[in-house]
């Protein structure tokens, strides 16, 4: 088990490089958040273009099919699973339909030779059926079939938006791209290098803390445990006491870190000005930037929910 390479978010892909790795981090952060604000308001058909519009993104950037498949896996499985459980779920609408006027006066209406208890088989104008499918227990209805389709598609474009971004994106130019977008709140006396810094510092203590839990797991696996034989109490015993020191070995780790940055001089960030990256735009940003207003027209004029 290695946490490091086998975890599905939050990673980097620092090879190969695509042309998604050269864009501005500012420029792939307002796509960002185009992705995860025009499904809102939106109709099925904007969702389900957006589904398409990321996958074909990460197609065309070539991402390793090994990254590709273990990303998307999980994600595709949680996306047919939130689809289903939306379908089979009560659709919230307790209704029962009935006849706008009584059979009986359709039936004296119509004609007059037919008795007041014979039906009436009116035609129906189209081949609108609210019930999509009932079998048994199972009952699906147009209202929770469109439900599921948007509920399973926010859930996609939300967290793979955002894992493609930052499997793209390294956390240095991340945290540039913050800071200067960010830089006007400074006239407001906010500390927006602070901010900065302890976000960098957050990104880069991830790696850490996977690391203490892929050691506790592999010492709690070697030693082969029998928690059959333990019980409940005693399994849970044994969790807190792995849990206790994993907090002892995190705490450890900060504390290293900030001896480390203690001695090489760092006081504070506003007197060391730390260049993490280099933010500069090319023609390809500014390609992607007008794409972007190209994006927004088109969900305003044909995505917008009816």
């Amino acid at each position: 088990m290695d946490l490091l390479r086998s975890l599905p978010l939050g990673l980097y892909l620092e090879e190969p490089v695509t042309w998604l790795h050269h864009l501005d981090s500012r420029v792939k952060l307002a796509w960002l958040m185009s992705f995860l604000a025009t499904p809102i308001l939106a109709n099925v058909w904007w969702r389900i273009g957006l589904v398409i519009l990321l996958i074909f993104l990460t197609l065309i950037a070539r991402v390793p099919l090994r990254v590709w498949r273990q990303q998307m896996g999980w994600l595709l499985t949680l996306f047919t699973l939130v689809f289903i459980i939306t379908c089979l779920a009560p659709d919230g609408l307790a209704l029962e339909h009935q006849q706008r006027l009584p059979q009986n006066e359709l039936s004296w209406s119509l004609s007059t030779e037919q008795t007041e208890n014979e039906a009436v088989n009116l035609p129906q104008p189209t081949n609108y059926d609210y019930i999509i499918f009932n079998q048994g227990r199972i009952k699906v209805t147009r209202r929770s079939f469109d439900l599921a389709i948007r509920v399973s598609t926010i859930f996609f474009a939300l967290i793979y938006s955002t894992n493609l971004y930052l499997l793209t994106t390294a956390p240095e130019e991340i945290t540039a791209g913050l800071e200067n977008l960010m830089a006007p709140l400074r006239r407001f006396k906010i500390p927006v290098t602070e901010i900065i810094l302890t976000l960098t510092l957050s990104l880069r203590f991830i790696p850490l803390v996977l690391e203490e839990v892929q050691n506790l797991a592999r010492s709690v696996t070697t030693r082969a445990i029998n928690w059959k034989k333990l019980g409940l109490r005693k399994s849970l015993q044994i969790w807190l006491i792995v849990v206790e020191r994993l907090l002892a070995n995190l705490l450890l780790r900060a504390e290293q870190i900030a001896i480390a940055m203690d001695i090489r001089g760092f006081t504070s960030p506003s007197q060391h000005n730390v260049k993490w990256h280099q933010l500069h735009l090319n023609w390809g940003d500014w390609l992607a930037l007008a794409a972007i207003f190209v994006f927004w027209g088109i969900r305003i004029v044909w995505g917008s929910a009816a």
